[in-house]
């Protein structure tokens, strides 16, 4: 299985780039916003493509060609304003859904926050992107793609400790982005993650069991 990772250069697309680039059963194609960044991990010995999620649809349609899932793990990051917000976590989310669908690609995997699915639960500090989340959530659900939506907690950048928590409605605490990157690569081909929806913290259970755990 071939995965684009959408956002490679970021904080869990890195993990999850070279957890892929290591494995006999995934290969990867890194999907980043410069020809540097591209240089940097062809050199590395990674497929990787240049590729603008303000761009159009049919640029998308040409980066994820080839490929057989798509991980989507971008960011506008924290120094924007609200439009790139709109932009990145929404509209270019939306259009990948759509490149996906195009190239009858079906399994997508999105990176979401905890409790975007609940207006109630929201971070009033970061309100826009929880908006673009529960959106880009929705229109995920929607469409005709084999999808796994995971919304993890608060972000650091500790150690991974491969123990987690999964669920529907789970307290606000944090998790370290490996933990992250590493339970998407676990989700891909574990058919209980299947058209699921999980907020994902720190926890006490492996990764798999608690990815089996995962009701129907």
């Amino acid at each position: 299985m071939k995965v684009l990772v959408v956002g490679a250069n970021g904080q869990i697309g890195k993990h999850l780039v070279q957890l892929l680039h290591s494995s006999s059963e995934y290969s990867v194609k890194a999907m980043v916003r410069t020809q540097e960044q591209v240089k940097e991990l062809h050199n590395s010995g990674i497929d990787a493509v240049m590729a603008n999620l303000e761009g159009t649809v049919e640029e998308l349609v040409e980066a994820v060609r080839g490929c057989d899932a798509i991980v989507f793990t971008a960011g506008s990051g924290g120094h924007t304003g609200a439009d790139k917000t709109l932009l990145i976590d929404l509209d270019g989310a939306v259009k990948t859904i759509e490149a996906a669908e195009r190239e009858n690609i079906t399994r997508y995997m999105m990176v979401s926050a905890l409790q975007a699915n609940n207006r109630e639960n929201w971070n009033e500090q970061l309100k826009p992107y929880y908006v673009a989340k529960h959106y880009a959530d929705k229109m995920l659900i929607q469409s005709s793609l084999n999808y796994t939506i995971i919304r993890p907690g608060g972000l650091i950048n500790e150690q991974g400790t491969g123990h987690i928590d999964v669920g529907g409605n789970l307290s606000r605490t944090t998790i370290p982005r490996e933990d992250v990157a590493r339970t998407i690569y676990a989700c891909l081909s574990n058919k209980k993650t299947y058209k699921q929806s999980f907020d994902l913290v720190a926890g006490d259970k492996p990764i798999n069991e608690a990815l089996n755990q995962i009701s129907s």
